[in-house]
């Protein structure tokens, strides 16, 4: 099988960081943190026992019972990938496409990394049936896959995988004898909770999943480092948990205190931090759904969003008159967008997709520019769309995929 290796760009390529919410820091949190910056006292490798205790209680009001010393954290979710890839050996496994993050961390290990396809109607998930093809075919070829990296709430897709979908890629994993590792990062940020199943893997398969969570999902400000794991219960978990702090200790991968005191916080979930996350999380849904309305309306693709605070385009059909801008590819795509719409626009280059193929990853955060109390309004106006500095930002995203629709109509060859 050909591996993922960039050619051209060496072997480890690190992708665009998490999309911004774009709104200023929740009072709350930013008091916390300056209570806690005259700490001088370095915290412990692996999280302290008030921050382990305040992950403990996130995931145990999910359904997901957990002690603390199955528990660690990190300074950001790539710090707890890098560790627990280093720990588990072998060949990683992943969705095609995939966070732009995941790939990297093995790469800089030496591991060869092997995608696979995701299904129709969701990603962040492999697609049952390819993913057994492609253990079978990475082991006739002397290969050891040994982990598989997946998210339920999905980047860059956007998407949330259906509970049959995941509960078949699950026993497709747990037969090959593979560890998963389930990024959640995004699972509190649903678009609508009351109509969107939502299942960890580590419910299906308690014994074989490593849960990952970044902060910066939900609950904390990207700048603000921050995450936690939670390892299967029985010695497979003690043994990995062991490991993994042995990485950790070695990197000198530890939270800074101020942060650990802000993420401990918001942890525990009081009802600031809960209020704030519901208003963004309805805010990102309209504007993600907004921004789709305008992609697929001027003939581009993509799943409707469901999650997160991104959209996932597919610009294919608009090729003809992209090609009149000079562009071919995902990087040219990149380039020219992030010029147009004055926003960052990684291409699907960056999350494992074929470098020819015309996608991109757009942020809603981008379309909430302004000052703080412009960008605050926006978390309490009924009506956030209409807002000018948000409405003017709409109004020329959808100018410029009108544009391309225009231009390719232009460029189309006559039948």
């Amino acid at each position: 099988m050909r591996r993922t290796d960039l050619e051209g760009h060496g072997p480890v390529r690190f992708g665009p960081p998490l999309p911004d919410d774009g709104l200023p820091v929740l009072p709350e949190l930013a008091g916390v943190l300056a209570a806690a910056a005259g700490r001088t006292a370095s915290e412990p490798v692996g999280g302290d026992a008030a921050l382990l205790e305040a992950a403990c209680g996130y995931w145990d009001r999910r359904g997901l019972p957990t002690a603390p010393e199955r528990v660690v954290a990190a300074p950001g979710a790539p710090a707890l990938l890098l560790a627990l890839t280093a720990a588990l050996g072998g060949d990683v496994l992943v969705p095609r496409p995939c966070a732009a993050w995941w790939a990297p961390y093995a790469r800089l290990l030496g591991r060869p990394v092997f995608h696979v396809p995701t299904p129709a109607e969701s990603g962040g998930v492999p697609d049952p049936y390819a993913l057994l093809e492609t253990v079978r075919r990475v082991r006739a070829e002397g290969g050891d896959p040994r982990l598989l990296v997946l998210s339920p709430a999905d980047d860059p897709a956007a998407t949330v995988a259906p509970p049959e979908v995941l509960h078949e890629t699950l026993e497709a994993a747990a037969g090959e004898g593979l560890h998963l590792v389930s990024d959640e990062t995004w699972r509190d940020t649903v678009h609508a909770p009351h109509e969107t199943v939502l299942l960890s893997p580590a419910e299906m398969l308690p014994d074989g999943v490593t849960v990952v969570t970044d902060l910066a999902g939900a609950h904390l400000p990207t700048g603000w480092p921050a995450a936690v794991a939670r390892f299967p219960a029985g010695s497979a978990g003690d043994g990995l948990h062991a490991r993994v702090l042995d990485v950790l200790t070695a990197l000198g991968a530890r939270v800074a205190g101020p942060v650990a005191l802000a993420a401990g916080y918001a942890l525990t979930e009081p009802e600031p931090v809960t209020a704030r996350i519901t208003a963004t999380v309805r805010l990102h849904a309209r504007l993600a759904a907004a921004a789709y309305a305008a992609a697929v309306d001027a003939g581009a693709v993509a799943r409707p969003p469901q999650a997160g605070r991104h959209l996932y385009v597919d610009l294919g059909p608009l090729r003809a008159g992209l090609s009149g801008h000079d562009v071919g590819d995902a990087q040219d795509l990149e380039d020219f967008l992030a010029g147009r719409l004055g926003m960052p626009a990684p291409g699907g280059h960056r999350f494992g997709d074929a470098l020819g193929e015309l996608r991109v990853r757009l942020s809603t955060g981008a379309l909430l520019s302004g000052t703080d109390e412009e960008r605050a309004e926006c978390l309490t106006s009924p009506t956030p769309l209409e807002l000018p500095h948000v409405r003017r930002a709409l109004t020329h995203l959808k100018s410029v995929f009108d544009e391309l629709r225009d231009d390719a109509e232009r460029w189309e060859t006559p039948r």
